[in-house]
């Protein structure tokens, strides 16, 4: 798909930064009462039902051949109920600092993976590098370079977040099969499937019977569903069109800036020079990796090879 407004794709580039960045606040506030597993459901399942409404409104169709919704299934594993339940065990015992530097490696593994499932004229150039090294040195500034001191010390569960990081790498590449199909139509069938796995271990693991959740962790985790989910699976799948995998996964490098200046904001916390010069960083390696191409080839996303 042809980028005619960059302007606008960026403004949803930063939105969606906007949107997955301010997720952690809202999960630690939902996560007083409300278990892992449960509010992971719950955030999907609302998520869903946003989504189905809407179509239903526009009167647009799910596909029913075997075939896409196989390619749902396989999405909803790399891009929803794999990350997301790998980094909530892994960050409990990986910490915080840690699991920000490893879960933002995101767009180097698009790049890494691009050179094996991707043919050539399809591929990430010099300058992206560039800017995925620049935006990955950017988060270890903004995290602190002490946290580096601590990869190795909780192996398996920083493993656990670094593959997190890893299948979203894959899903950012493996989304092109998608891109005949609305956007709307790919967040659905992607909730819908991560759905069938995620509210079953919900109720074998947690019994939500028997929870008794308050009215913060409930609003919680309505914005959760609603925006963080269902309003940024939208963009995702738009902008996997448009900006292409790597473009997409730049968002990684502008969310640990956005938790920052959320905390300037809301917790009265400061902004340190190092702090700041990681959020300038950041940002032009972002900038860097989506930078016009001069060869229109590699601006619109090719969908011949498919990352199945």
């Amino acid at each position: 798909m042809p980028v005619q407004n960059r302007s606008l794709e960026y403004a949803l580039l930063g939105c969606l930064a906007l949107l997955w960045g301010s997720s952690y606040m809202w999960i630690s506030l939902a996560l007083e009462t409300i278990p892992p597993a449960t509010l992971i459901a719950i955030r999907v399942a609302l998520a869903c039902a946003v989504l189905l409404a809407i179509m239903a409104f526009r009167g647009i169709r799910m596909p029913l051949d075997k075939r896409s919704w196989w390619q749902f299934f396989v999405q909803s594993l790399v891009n929803s109920t794999g990350p997301w339940l790998l980094l909530a065990w892994g960050q409990q015992y990986a910490g915080t600092a840690v699991s920000s530097v490893l879960n933002s490696t995101s767009p180097l593994w698009v790049f890494a993976l691009s050179y094996l499932l991707l043919k050539s004229g399809q591929r990430p150039g010099r300058l992206q590098f560039t800017g995925a090294m620049a935006g990955f040195c950017g988060i270890v500034l903004i995290v602190g370079v002490g946290a580096l001191e601590d990869i190795g010390q909780n192996l398996l569960p920083q493993l656990a977040v670094l593959f997190s990081a890893v299948l979203y790498g894959f899903a950012a590449l493996r989304g092109r099969v998608f891109s005949g199909l609305p956007p709307i139509v790919s967040a659905i069938g992607t909730l819908l499937c991560s759905c069938l796995v995620l509210i079953p271990m919900s109720l074998i693991a947690d019994r939500p019977w028997q929870l008794e959740p308050d009215l913060t962790a409930l609003g919680a985790a309505a914005i959760l569903g609603i925006a963080c989910t269902a309003l940024a699976f939208l963009i995702y799948f738009r902008l996997l069109r448009t900006l292409g995998p790597m473009g997409t996964a730049s968002q990684a490098y502008l969310r640990s800036g956005i938790g920052v200046f959320l905390g300037v904001v809301f917790l009265s916390e400061t902004l340190d020079l190092e702090t700041f010069a990681g959020i300038c960083l950041a940002i032009f390696g972002v900038v860097l990796i989506n930078w016009p191409k001069n060869n229109k080839s590699q601006v619109t996303p090719a969908v011949g090879k498919e990352v199945s």
